[in-house]
């Protein structure tokens, strides 16, 4: 791989397509499935990430509305997969530099053995129904992702429990015993696939009536009008339009890529933000070597866009 990667446009007229997928199954040819999967993929221009594993598939990634209808169709062709749904927006940029296929021991990383959305699992609600549920004072809802993603956006009323990583979530209920005041836990995620481990865990921790936003913020946010929403803010994603509002249209936040927190048109403004290189988050974390060596970096990124390029580190 090279430093340097050429921005291609997509052979369709319009804005790149983005699909967000996950689907848990057996899989226990994950490894052999890997590197057919990244070859069918360079050979689509498709670019993103998917994560194998034997608990099933994860990630999402971006392409022609061509490219991306074949991957679907693809995946979906494994019998494992013949069931997997995934989630679409837009992007009026390739918002990945590259494609990874990845193997891993979860596809999304909670670290508790036994935890099998396949076995256990809550109960899913739609986004038409969603509001209803939050609203009942009977229910706590809570918000399984992690502090920086939840900084720029929540359901109202939401707890947020401040993790760092998932890994932090299942403590993070053990030690809070007023989680059972309430006789319904309502849960959600960004596309859904942490809800599936997270509500999972819940049940064989004991709590009964357990439920997640099937499709999560994403769905949410594509189905349910601005005026009847809940939804404070702008939902962060894992690409570089950095967060999505309602309709999915792409949000006004930037990614410090010194140490990748969204920052606000406000932040933008600070005396501690420098493209690259450091923001109000993340000064006084860094030295002034580290903030040399960002600096560096995107000048190289500077100089890769003058010659109509595109550096893998921008």
């Amino acid at each position: 791989m090279t430093d340097i990667l050429t921005h291609t446009r997509p052979d369709a007229a319009g804005a790149w397509l983005v699909a967000a997928l996950y689907h848990f199954a057996r899989f226990d040819r994950y490894e052999q499935f890997r590197e057919p999967l990244q070859a069918f993929c360079d050979a689509n221009g498709i670019k993103g990430t998917l994560l194998l594993a034997r608990e099933g598939i994860n990630g999402t990634v971006a392409g022609s509305d061509a490219a991306i209808a074949a991957l679907l169709a693809h995946l979906r062709a494994q019998p494992e997969f013949a069931a997997l749904e995934h989630k679409e927006s837009r992007a009026s940029k390739m918002p990945f530099v590259r494609m990874k296929v990845k193997l891993k021991k979860e596809i999304v990383t909670m670290g508790v053995e036994d935890i099998d959305p396949m076995r256990i699992v809550g109960t899913y609600v739609d986004p038409k129904d969603w509001n209803a549920l939050i609203s009942d004072p009977d229910t706590i809802v809570i918000d399984t992702r992690n502090d920086y993603e939840t900084a720029i956006g929540i359901f109202k009323g939401a707890v947020d429990p401040n993790t760092k990583t998932f890994r932090e979530f299942p403590d993070w209920v053990r030690n809070n015993a007023g989680l059972h005041n309430k006789p319904k836990i309502a849960m959600y995620c960004t596309g859904g696939i942490r809800c599936e481990k997270a509500t999972a865990f819940m049940k064989e921790e004991g709590f009964d009536e357990v439920y997640h936003l099937k499709g999560g913020i994403l769905k949410y946010l594509e189905e349910v009008p601005a005026e009847e929403s809940l939804w404070e803010g702008a939902c962060f994603v894992f690409d570089e339009r950095v967060s999505v509002e309602h309709g999915l249209k792409e949000g006004n936040h930037k990614l410090c890529h010194a140490c990748r927190n969204p920052i606000t048109a406000e932040e933008v403004t600070s005396p501690l933000y420098e493209e690259g290189v450091s923001c109000s988050h993340c000064y006084a974390t860094r030295t002034e070597d580290d903030r040399e060596r960002y600096r560096e970096r995107q000048r190289q990124i500077a100089l890769a866009r003058k010659r109509g390029d595109r550096h893998i580190g921008g």
